[in-house]
């Protein structure tokens, strides 16, 4: 059901919009704890190992042990807004748009709009669409989970208001040349594998039941986004890094901080100090995270859509025996 299919002529882009947006915000509910982790470890310049000295974590069960010790339960959901925000509003434009894009290609043109290619071309440029007009709100969830104690911004509004102040407006975009860049593959692999494992399990395993295609979506979902994330993750480092320059002073307590003047100068300081491997800090809990919410936003977005057709059937059913 992800993607227009003249089949199945059931879901509209408004509702796609809604089944999006509900998926988003279900699914934010429960990675944002990883999503903390993984972006403690992605701004720290330190090697992530115990045998580093001044290394503030060392792994994912010892990040957890000590953000909850530090910082209380509640660290686990910092920037849990302006996250749900950005993951209603990006579910939202994201399933809008892919929905809308595949119904245009099977219109004006002779490819089949349930194509994995066709999905790969309209899962990234939807991605880049969704990303474009939730950067200002992924910038503030940044800078949300990775502020320690005392924190620098008591609330949202304040967040908005220092940085504008203080930064000027651009700063709500930093980070958008590696994010777009980075997101037209890794969302246009997610929708692509995401489509491709569908179809092969149909082959390999014929549904049987509601239940089953359930199950095979979330397991479909989970993989898609794994290999997805491994192949793009450098970029999203990258971008956490430029996301949280001019908030210096509020990483002092997690160890070293760097200044880079942009996405080149960037990628030359990770490579000359920390290594090829300083591209992959925070992977593990990344995959993690891929792979939990990937599986769970095509499954809840396929799940919600199903239930608005349903209604839909309903509605008319009811309406032609009346």
């Amino acid at each position: 059901m992800v993607g227009y299919d003249p089949e199945a002529k059931c879901v509209s882009t408004v509702e796609a919009a809604a089944a999006g947006s509900a998926s988003g915000f279900v699914t934010r509910v429960l990675v944002s704890p990883l999503d903390v982790i993984k972006i403690r470890f992605q701004l720290q310049i330190e090697q992530i190992s115990s045998r580093t000295p001044g290394a503030k974590y060392h792994g994912i069960l010892q990040a957890v042990q000590r953000i909850f010790q530090e910082e209380g339960l509640a660290a686990f959901w910092k920037g849990h807004v302006p996250a749900q925000f950005l993951s209603v509003g990006y579910g939202a434009v994201q399933f809008m748009a892919f929905e809308s894009l595949t119904k245009l290609v099977h219109n004006v043109t002779s490819y089949n709009a349930r194509d994995s290619f066709v999905h790969f071309i309209c899962g990234g440029l939807a991605a880049c669409t969704a990303t474009v007009a939730v950067q200002p709100v992924d910038t503030l969830r940044t800078r949300f989970a990775a502020q320690g104690e005392p924190k620098i911004y008591h609330n949202l509004r304040h967040a908005v208001v220092t940085m504008y102040q203080t930064e000027g407006p651009r700063t709500f975009y930093r980070g958008l040349t590696p994010t777009i860049i980075a997101i037209f593959p890794y969302a246009g692999l997610q929708f692509s594998f995401y489509n491709t494992l569908k179809q092969l399990s149909e082959w390999m395993i014929p549904a049987e039941g509601k239940e089953g295609g359930n199950v095979k979506n979330l397991v479909c979902g989970s993989c898609a986004g794994i290999i997805s994330k491994t192949l793009t993750y450098p970029f999203d480092l990258i971008k956490k890094r430029l996301q949280v320059g001019g908030f210096e002073r509020a990483r002092i307590a997690f160890g070293q901080v760097r200044m880079y003047r942009g996405l080149l100068d960037c990628l030359r300081q990770v490579m000359r100090e920390e290594g090829l491997g300083g591209f992959f800090k925070g992977l593990s809990p990344s995959l993690l995270k891929a792979a939990v919410s990937t599986g769970f936003i095509f499954f809840s977005y396929e799940l919600f859509c199903s239930l608005l057709c349903a209604l839909k059937n309903t509605d008319s059913t009811e309406r032609k025996e009346s």
